[in-house]
């Protein structure tokens, strides 16, 4: 994405969670601690089953007297339901917001831009009505921007941006190993830390509590990571449950198809390497993984990860 574009995204849905409890009650059920959130900082977070396995993942925005969740638009429906489970006698106010806001995306120079123009510093702005974030799990795939429908050509028209086809996000996020697409067939597959969170600054062990948290922390302790989530490259139709062999020994499996396939990978060794320049196969389709070992580097104020 070059700078002056933004990429208004069609699959994305925004949830509001207000109320005096508000802040307690995500403090409980989901994986990043939420009192990083403010209105100068962001979040990218999850929600798993009692089990530690993947249910939904979302950013966390501070609106102006609760908290958006920006999260995946074909769960939006699942996500409000299954976090109604939990409010028990909450004062808290959840509401799909999907069909009065948008949500986009813009590179970093931009975003840096903006900044300098507002005199701050902060990794999320507030830009006439909008919400500006550094997203948390990567900060080359820009910054993300929630806006009211009815103000959003007023903001892209006063910053001068041009609106792109999402393509090439897309291919960045999954060169990155970060699925976009087809998130719904990840639900009650995989552990939290099988799915990268734990790099993708999903969650914070030191936080306590929170639904999922026992096994999680288990797993994290006693470094019992067996499998990943990974990308791979073919060039060959695949589809969700093709089986992965090397030497005929299955040693993975597809969860997401084209046009951005990953798959989880049983972990033979930490680095991968056993398999590195080896010919893996689905079906007699040759495949390769994108090995994908993210640096994370600590900077002021949040953690930045790069893919190498």
């Amino acid at each position: 994405m070059e700078k002056d574009q933004i990429i208004i995204f069609k699959n994305r849905g925004l949830i509001s969670i207000r109320g005096d409890d508000a802040k307690n009650y995500l403090q409980n059920i989901i994986t990043n601690d939420i009192n990083k959130v403010s209105h100068s900082n962001s979040i990218f977070s999850a929600l798993l089953s009692p089990q530690g396995k993947y249910l939904f993942e979302f950013f966390v925005v501070k609106d102006k007297d609760g908290y958006f969740l920006d999260c995946d638009g074909i769960s939006v429906t699942d996500l409000i339901n299954h976090l109604s489970k939990y409010k028990i006698r909450s004062k808290v106010d959840i509401t799909d917001l999907s069909s009065d806001y948008a949500i986009g995306v813009i590179n970093l120079e931009n975003f840096k831009t903006i900044q300098s123009k507002m005199g701050k510093n902060d990794l999320t702005i507030q830009y006439r009505n909008s919400q500006i974030f550094i997203d948390p799990r990567n900060n080359e795939l820009g910054a993300r921007i929630i806006s009211p429908l009815e103000k959003l050509y007023l903001t892209i028209k006063k910053l001068n941006f041009k609106i792109v086809e999402d393509k090439t996000y897309l291919k960045k996020a999954y060169l990155s190993g970060i699925p976009i697409e087809g998130l719904k067939n990840l639900q009650n597959q995989l552990f939290g830390l099988e799915v990268n969170f734990e790099k993708l600054n999903a969650i914070d062990f030191k936080k306590g509590c929170y639904v999922g948290q026992e096994n999680t922390a288990r797993m994290k302790l006693k470094n019992k990571i067996r499998r990943q989530l990974m990308p791979i490259k073919t060039g060959n139709n695949i589809k969700i449950g093709d089986e992965i062999k090397y030497n005929n020994l299955v040693i993975g499996k597809v969860l997401i198809d084209k046009p951005f396939p990953f798959a989880v990978f049983k972990l033979f060794d930490p680095e991968f390497s056993s398999f590195k320049n080896e010919k893996l196969k689905i079906n007699s389709n040759e495949i390769k993984i994108i090995l994908w070992r993210p640096k994370i580097k600590v900077l002021i104020g949040h953690v930045e990860i790069h893919g190498k």
